[in-house]
């Protein structure tokens, strides 16, 4: 068994490669820290972006919602005054409905993510962080923004000073994470935002200490390239948090909780300082244009993880 934690396209993607690899051996686990309700829908993200790539569904140009989906409910609800910066596919609003179905009759955010896994036919399993509710909110100068504020509706145009998880440290972890966890032969943190995606996947409960306790080779795959994010606002925020935009932050970041870090070709001249970090450094092709780049860095980086040395 292999444990991911994921979140945002890049963790989606290299979740791809891990489930062709694995199939029913992988267990991803994903942030929930950027979910919200919307029009009375409760929307989970990164759930939903990894949930279509393993289905081998997720829009192929944007790397998130429904590929092929229409949008006449969107224009539906603009002709109607209703809000439209966050964008609703009509094949994507089955997945919220059917949450919203299965959430209001008692079962938990555990047991819906898996039976929609289960009718997407992905045999890897899904699971949420917590069933427990747990919400991003950044600090600027406007104030404490939520999330998909932030994200979606601003596009991250403004600058950031601090994060925050709230619910983070009350909530806990579900029984199949901690299962997870404990039984993998290795965890893979994916080339995921560190302050958005993993950082709230480790601020939950007792969520670091399991991490610590697993017998298993922990390693990471930066989400840096040549000092830009492939996707997203990981350099941006590494820039106003106050850190160069590096893999060398990444590992900085991750010190003392990893034991080898996975960087890209652009980044070679930064393996030495990433060793002084305490870990091990591996380097190769670390982008993924397509399903085939996802497999093979995939491989690559079990391999790595595998000759690696475990000391607790």
């Amino acid at each position: 068994m292999i444990a991911a934690l994921a979140g945002g396209v890049g963790g989606a993607r290299l979740s791809r490669g891990l489930a062709a690899l694995l199939g029913d051996h992988l267990s991803v686990i994903v942030n929930t820290g950027d979910d919200f309700e919307h029009l009375g829908l409760p929307i989970s993200p990164d759930l939903d972006t990894v949930t279509y790539t393993l289905a081998g569904r997720a829009n192929p140009e944007t790397g998130w919602g429904v590929a092929g989906d229409t949008w006449n409910f969107m224009a539906q609800l603009r002709d109607l005054g209703g809000p439209d910066w966050f964008l609703l596919g009509d094949r994507d609003l089955a997945t919220h409905l059917l949450r919203r179905e299965w959430l209001s009759r008692g079962d938990s955010l555990t047991q819906v993510t898996h039976r929609l896994a289960q009718r997407y036919g992905i045999a890897s399993r899904i699971l949420p962080m917590s069933d427990d509710i747990v919400r991003t909110r950044v600090q600027t100068k406007e104030g404490l923004l939520d999330f998909q504020d932030y994200f979606v509706r601003r596009r991250c145009d403004v600058v950031i000073s601090d994060l925050q998880f709230d619910g983070a440290s009350s909530a806990r972890v579900p029984v199949a994470v901690a299962g997870a966890i404990a039984e993998a032969k290795a965890i893979v943190f994916c080339p995921s935002n560190p302050y958005v995606s993993i950082d709230p996947i480790l601020a939950v409960g007792d969520m670091h200490a399991h991490l610590m306790a697993a017998r298993a080779p922990r390693v990471a795959v930066s989400p840096i390239i040549g000092g830009a994010a492939v996707k997203g606002p990981a350099a941006k925020m590494m820039r106003e948090l106050g850190h160069a935009s590096s893999s060398l932050t990444v590992a900085e970041k991750y010190r003392g909780l990893l034991h080898g870090l996975v960087i890209d070709n652009a980044d070679a001249p930064l393996a030495p300082a990433i060793e002084a970090c305490g870990m091990a450094v591996l380097i190769t092709d670390t982008l993924m244009r397509n399903a085939e780049d996802s497999e093979r860095l995939a491989a690559t980086v079990l391999r790595f993880a595998e000759s690696l040395p475990i000391d607790g």
